[in-house]
Parts: C-alpha cells; sequence; structure tokens
C-alpha cells in the first residue's frame, strides 16, 4: 500500500475541521462529556505538554520543573479546598487509572470485592470485564433496588458481613440516585473493608453541593474523572482524608500506573476548579433542575424514563428505557441524524455480555447548562426527541431546527471573567506570538 502524505494530511485536517463545525450544531447529551472554557481552551496547548515531571511536587527525577510543581501543587490545594479533602492526587490521567492505582493499592489476600454491576450503572472498570479481572480480583455484585434505582442496602449490609470484602465501589456510570455511603460504611470499618466512591460522573454536583461528599458520607478514597459534570480537561484526581491509605497510594499511582501525567492539563484543572469555587454551586443546581425538567417532560411525551418512583433523577442523568421503541442502538442512532447525540446504554435485564444491542439511551444535561440553557431549552429538547423517536418525523428536518436552536448556544457560561486577566492573558500571547509561524515553513 502506498500513500501520499500530504494528501493523508490533508484529508484529516478536513476531517478535524468537518467535526468542529458539525458538532456546534449538535445537543451533546452525552453523560460523560462537557465543554472547558475559553480560557482554559487557550491555555491547554502549552509547552508543559513537551515535559516531563516524574515523581511528586519537588521530588522529581527531572530536572526543569520548578514551574511544573508550583502549578501541580496549587492544583492540589485548589481542589483539597473545593472538595475539603486532606490529600489530592492529580497525577491520574484518567478516572480509569485512579481506580486501578486504588484498587490495586487496596486489594488484600482474599481478593474479593463488591461493586454495583454494569447492568445497574457499574462502570466497566469496576466489573469482572475491566480493571477487577486485570488485578486479580473477584467480583461480586451488590444488590440493587429497581424502583429505587440504587443500591439495596439491607441486601448488601448482608453480603458485605457475610464476604468481608477487600473493598466495595460505589459510584456509577449510570446513576441517578445518592449511593448509600453512609448507610454502608459503618459495617464495612466493622469487617475491614475499605469504601471506594467512583464520584467520575458527579464529581461537578459534589463540587456544587447538590451530591453528598462521600469523604464526609464515609468512604475511604474518592476516585474521579476531571471533565464530566467537573467541565475540566480530560485527566483523574484520587482524593482521601486518611493518611495511611495516602502513603501508600501515592507510591501506586508512580511508578505503578503513571509515568509522565500529561502536565500541559494541569494548569486547565486548576482553573476550572476556582471556576466551580465561584460558579459550582449555581451551576450544579441548575444541572439538577434541567435533569429534572427534561425527565418530566420525557415522560409526558410518552416515553418511559426510569426512576418515577424518586422523581426521574437527583444527578445530571435521565435513563429512558426504549426496547419498545427500537431499542438503545437505533434510537441513538436516529437521534444523530437529527444532530442530537447521546448514547446507547445497558438496564436493569440486560446481558451485560451483549453491551451492543441495550435496552436503553443515556441523557446527561451537563453540557447544555453550560452552554446557557435552562427549564424551557430542556422542554424543547424533549420535543426534538419525541418528534423523531414517538412521531417518526424525518431526522433531516429535525436537524434543520436543532441547527437553528443551537446557533443560540455557542457561548460558555459559569467561567472566569477574563478581563480581569486581562495582563496575564496579553503576556502570555507575547511569549506565544511566534508560536505557530514555524508551520508555514
Amino acid at each position: 500500500m502506498s500513500f501520499n502524505f500530504i494528501d493523508e494530511a490533508k484529508k484529516m485536517i478536513d476531517k478535524l475541521a468537518k467535526h468542529e463545525e458539525w458538532r456546534r450544531k449538535t445537543i451533546n447529551l452525552i453523560a460523560s462529556e462537557n465543554v472547558t472554557s475559553p480560557l482554559v481552551d487557550f491555555l491547554y496547548a502549552n509547552d508543559m505538554m513537551h515535559r516531563y515531571a516524574e515523581g511528586l511536587p519537588f521530588k522529581r527525577f527531572y530536572q526543569g520543573t520548578k514551574y511544573i510543581d508550583e502549578i501541580e501543587y496549587a492544583t492540589q490545594k485548589l481542589m483539597s479546598y473545593l472538595f475539603k479533602a486532606k490529600y489530592v492526587d492529580v497525577r491520574p490521567i484518567s478516572g480509569t487509572i485512579a481506580n486501578a492505582a486504588v484498587f490495586e493499592t487496596f486489594k488484600g489476600k482474599r481478593r474479593i470485592v463488591l461493586s454495583c454491576p454494569l447492568e445497574y450503572g457499574g462502570h466497566v472498570s469496576h466489573s469482572e470485564f475491566g480493571l477487577m479481572k486485570a488485578l486479580g480480583l473477584r467480583v461480586g455484585k451488590l444488590p440493587f433496588n429497581y424502583d429505587e434505582m440504587n443500591i439495596d442496602v439491607d441486601k448488601a449490609l448482608k453480603i458485605i458481613y457475610e464476604l468481608k470484602p477487600d473493598f466495595i465501589v460505589l459510584g456509577g456510570s449510570l446513576i441517578i440516585n445518592i449511593h448509600p455511603v453512609k448507610e454502608l460504611a459503618s459495617a464495612c470499618k466493622e469487617v475491614r473493608t475499605k469504601v471506594v466512591f467512583d464520584a467520575a460522573h458527579v464529581l461537578g454536583l459534589v463540587a456544587g453541593e447538590t451530591y453528598p461528599n462521600p469523604l464526609k458520607e464515609g468512604a475511604d478514597v474518592m476516585t474521579a474523572s476531571t471533565h464530566k459534570t467537573f467541565p475540566g480537561p480530560q485527566g483523574g484526581v484520587i482524593m482521601t482524608d486518611n493518611d495511611e491509605h495516602y502513603k501508600k497510594l501515592k507510591w501506586t499511582i508512580f511508578p505503578v500506573f503513571v509515568s509522565n501525567h500529561h502536565l500541559h492539563r494541569l494548569i486547565c484543572t486548576a482553573i476550572t476548579c476556582i471556576e466551580m469555587i465561584l460558579y459550582g454551586k449555581e451551576y450544579a443546581q441548575q444541572i439538577v433542575r434541567n435533569a429534572k425538567t427534561l425527565a418530566e417532560e420525557l415522560h409526558d411525551l410518552g416515553f418511559k424514563v426510569l426512576g418515577e418512583k424518586i422523581g426521574f433523577t437527583k444527578t445530571h442523568q435521565v435513563v429512558i428505557d426504549v426496547k419498545d421503541l427500537g431499542g438503545g442502538d437505533k434510537v441513538a442512532k436516529l437521534l444523530e441524524e437529527a444532530n442530537i447525540i447521546v448514547n446507547k446504554n445497558i438496564l436493569p435485564g440486560d446481558d451485560p455480555r451483549k453491551p451492543h444491542k441495550p435496552s436503553g439511551i443515556r441523557i446527561g444535561v451537563q453540557e447544555v447548562t453550560r452552554r446557557g440553557m435552562k427549564e424551557d431549552e430542556m422542554r424543547q429538547i424533549a420535543e426534538f426527541i419525541a418528534r423523531v423517536i414517538i412521531k417518526r418525523e424525518d431526522p433531516a428536518k429535525v436537524r434543520k431546527e436543532v441547527e437553528e436552536f443551537m446557533a443560540k448556544y455557542n457561548t460558555i457560561e459559569f467561567c472566569l471573567n477574563v478581563d480581569e486577566l486581562r495582563e496575564e492573558i496579553e503576556k502570555l500571547k507575547g511569549i506565544w506570538s511566534d508560536k505557530f509561524k514555524g508551520i508555514w515553513c
């Protein structure tokens, strides 16, 4: 096979341009995504992406890190302030890597853990298909209450006392209720079982105090991604209040699971943290209001929205059983044709070994909320979805209206006022003035 490498470069750049143009015209309802602020976008492509800083701030194995150390240390302190955590480590490059470090640290002689099954919302890294298998852990299932869309506390307590697992994992990928950290933590302490809370999806809601802080509810460790409801760059974080846990964790993160930790993202995580300190409560409250409004409207339009008994949702997510409407795969593809982006998702009753044809779709409202949408816009989005899936209108027709609708929502809210940082930004622009000249050589 021969390549014209210049043509290949042209094709890829053209595809990126098409992606950028298209996604500006879509309603993005992927529950695991978000958008960063303009300031974070501006800062992201910095020189630190080229550098290495193995180890801990001020205790590196490389030279040339004195400013990297200060930025990483400041990021830790800001995260510690926001989440009221004694120890914060931002070196994991994803939520899954954060989980890997914690699971490896907490695994004991029994090699038994309990987690929420995939079909009830657990993440693949909590399951026998992911990290647990790789780390040689046996996974038991935390029992689930379908009506409450939550862990069944009484049944879970019985299993915890019986199995005495090394640790349990709460939090999830599909999560519309408040997981019972406080209710299970005391029993876990009795049998020396650690409690891990994966806050990847709800970290921004924890920051905004619409979701209880797991560390204050009794979790030993909280892991998370930094790019879902917490609207930062992609990355991971581990937090704990326990001295002994952190002593072990910091040496499992490096050198076991992370070498260099993508340093250019750290200042962006720190800036996002400041944005959440200043605007996080307002943001999180609007997210929850929007999710509830969207769920209620979809229900009224004829969709089978899960969680009716709990008011449909207490988080950013809305979950719909569309088995009778063609299934999650078909529905997600039809909505994409209308420029409405959701993901198919397995639901209680689905076979986790067959994830490609699930019963449900999962929706998240955190990105559209950051674009300034409120309750009225949620009602409009529900109407768009119903027109495509229930009324079976031509997706192309709806797509034109979606594009017109989205034209009003391409600015980002709940972020820093750059006018207050003008002097510092202009200085950086001056340093970067010749940054892109080299592409014209």
